[in-house]
């Protein structure tokens, strides 16, 4: 069975210690190896994964150009680009096409990025995606360092949603990490497609099968979250899952194929 991860993160050799060493005092966490492209390569071929979604977030906006030329020149048939953008980058509109040429999709991260996914102020720059169908992965839900304002709860991608029917949103950690009942309620039967990222392995069984009722297993794809989590702990947990193998399939790697049109 194919197996294509939604959801990694890696950085250039040059800051990779560095950021390293800030996620894991931040968060609180350790990595499970050092976030490289090779590394990760490594990570896929003892998880079974054939394809992996790779992005780098821009916290500032005068990253966006330097981490999106990094991005387009790991292009290679194992590697999904999902480039980077933030809010208030000045020239996203030609980077928008530019990233429309060499990627495959954003990603977004309001907690890294300082902005709350809601914020009226940039509609524009949602009205230019959806405009140009681009997909964006959003990290959703609370950050382990600061879980009382969450800038990507459910309701504020609620929000987003409601005003751009048409935005192709991937909201990671199935809508709403550590909010999971909030987003059951808010966001399950939506258009909006959840990866697994973070989630399934920790929500309660009966909560999962609320998310698989409501939402359909048609729009729930496989992320792990590399390098912060194990892929291989997930992708046993989804094999596990008493659902046929059709929709394990559809889990695994068909749903993010659709996505994508790959």
């Amino acid at each position: 069975m194919e197996i294509i991860d939604s959801n990694c993160h890696i950085w250039p050799e040059k800051v990779v210690d560095k950021a390293k060493s800030y996620l894991e005092n931040l968060l609180g966490i350790k990595m499970i190896t050092l976030p490289t492209a090779s590394n990760l390569l490594k990570h896929m071929n003892e998880s079974g994964i054939s394809k992996s979604v790779v992005s780098s977030v821009a916290s500032r906006p005068d990253q966006v150009l330097s981490i999106n030329n990094w991005l387009f020149s790991l292009q290679q048939e194992r590697f999904i680009v999902f480039a980077s953008m933030h809010p208030f980058f000045k020239g996203f509109r030609k980077e928008l096409k530019r990233i429309q040429d060499n990627a495959y999709g954003i990603k977004f991260q309001p907690e890294f990025q300082n902005f709350y996914f809601d914020d009226e102020l940039i509609f524009y720059i949602y009205e230019e995606i959806e405009k140009l169908q681009i997909p964006l992965l959003v990290h959703c839900g609370v950050q382990l360092n600061s879980r009382k304002n969450s800038k990507s709860s459910p309701d504020r991608i609620l929000k987003v949603l409601n005003k751009f029917s048409s935005l192709k949103i991937i909201g990671a950690h199935m809508g709403g990490f550590l909010m999971w009942e909030e987003s059951l309620r808010l966001l399950a039967g939506k258009n909006i497609y959840f990866d697994t990222s973070d989630s399934v392995r920790f929500m309660k069984r009966d909560l999962l099968d609320e998310f698989f009722y409501k939402h359909g297993l048609e729009k729930i794809i496989f992320g792990s979250d590399f390098p912060l989590a194990d892929s291989k702990k997930d992708i046993e947990f989804i094999n596990s899952l008493n659902i046929i193998d059709e929709d394990k399939e559809k889990i695994l790697s068909g749903n993010i194929k659709k996505i994508l049109n790959i």
